[in-house]
């Protein structure tokens, strides 16, 4: 299965990264998505909220999950100054850090409105004591000199607004971009079902390709979806750190790289029986990988596959990252077609009516 990234499948990761999908906004890149993925699907499923969900081989009382989350971090319009400049509060966990003289994209009813959060030139800014970004003095401008100008365009408290960066392929080899957390996930389970299709495999279960929707403020869109799908065993794919970068520190979190394999998580919410599955598949299939340890929870929509329904099977596969909740998110493609495989040959080992409990 080598060079399992099309051309036309890396042609829609880039549209599907480049749009635009905040938490609770989802809809446009769960349309993308769904258009991608309905050739190789049997039928689809779309909650109230938004979480997509493609279905292969429906109908089968024994039910399995492949999943990863479709939003991405922004920020919300909080205030409105007489002067026309807006004040911003986080939808997820956007940094403050990062904004100064970043471009934005505002969406109201009326259209994608253009901003900037500005920020003093250096030369007015003191060198000692020097005021760091925050949310008491970022504000995003829109070429307004008022707040009637601002409101005129269709900007109102609430209105939601994403980072203008877009996608692109560094060095031949690296995908960089925003909100590759999570939807380079997105884009590796539809890969997945592709295959499936592709190769003409025929599973003995149910397999629900779960996009789930609002993961960032609290695994919300997981939580929904599994009461409905009620599976027997999920496989969660996200991403994490990767811990080579500067200021990073290994003790803390853990010696991790990109360009070394997908990151398997072991902790009491990961079912061991399911882990153990993955790991000889990776083997039998010479896919390297990478542990981590994760501390009473892993902070993905792992835990709530895990924690409802009275308790379903569940693993975490990630995708080691750089420069997480940032413009400029950066993963190895060598990674992303290895996490693909090891999803892919996990579904293979998997039987009908699999019984992972430990004891029987």
């Amino acid at each position: 299965m080598k060079d399992i990234i099309t051309v036309k499948s890396e042609k829609f990761l880039k549209t599907y990264l480049n749009n635009s999908a905040p938490t609770g906004w989802e809809a446009s890149g769960q349309k993308l998505w769904l258009e991608y993925i309905k050739p190789y699907i049997d039928e689809h499923i779309i909650d109230t909220y938004g979480t997509a969900v493609g279905v292969i081989n429906p109908g089968k009382e024994y039910k399995v999950v492949i999943e990863a989350h479709a939003d991405e971090i922004s920020w919300f319009v909080h205030y409105i100054t007489k002067e026309g400049f807006i004040y911003v509060t986080r939808n997820g966990g956007s940094d403050h850090q990062i904004a100064p003289s970043k471009r934005v994209n505002i969406q109201t009813e009326k259209g994608i409105v253009k901003g900037v959060f500005g920020w003093p030139a250096i030369h007015v800014r003191s060198n000692t004591n020097e005021e760091a970004p925050s949310l008491k003095n970022l504000t995003v401008d829109v070429g307004c000199n008022s707040k009637e100008e601002v409101e005129a365009l269709g900007i109102h408290v609430g209105c939601v607004m994403t980072y203008e960066d877009e996608f692109i392929i560094m060095n031949n080899s690296r995908y960089v971009g925003r909100a590759l957390d999570n939807r380079i996930g997105g884009f590796m389970i539809a890969e997945v079902a592709r295959l499936l299709h592709e190769r003409k495999v025929e599973l003995p279960f149910s397999l629900y390709v779960v996009n789930a929707v609002q993961e960032e403020i609290g695994l919300r869109g997981a939580q929904m979806i599994v009461e409905r799908i009620r599976p027997n065993a999920a496989i969660v794919t996200d991403v994490c750190h990767d811990t080579q970068s500067p200021m990073y520190k290994k003790i803390d979190s853990g010696d991790l790289s990109m360009g070394k394999g997908p990151v398997l998580s072991i902790g009491p919410m990961i079912q061991q029986n399911l882990l153990k599955l993955i790991v000889e598949a990776a083997n039998e299939k010479k896919i390297p990988f990478q542990r981590q340890a994760a501390s009473r929870a892993t902070g993905t929509d792992t835990d709530a596959f895990a924690y409802n329904t009275g308790g379903v099977a569940s693993a975490l596969i990630s995708l080691p990252m750089r420069y997480m909740h940032t413009t400029v998110e950066t993963v190895d493609k060598v990674d992303v077609e290895a996490v693909i495989r090891l999803i892919f040959h996990s579904l293979e080992k998997i039987q009908n009516g699999h019984d992972f409990r430990y004891l029987k």
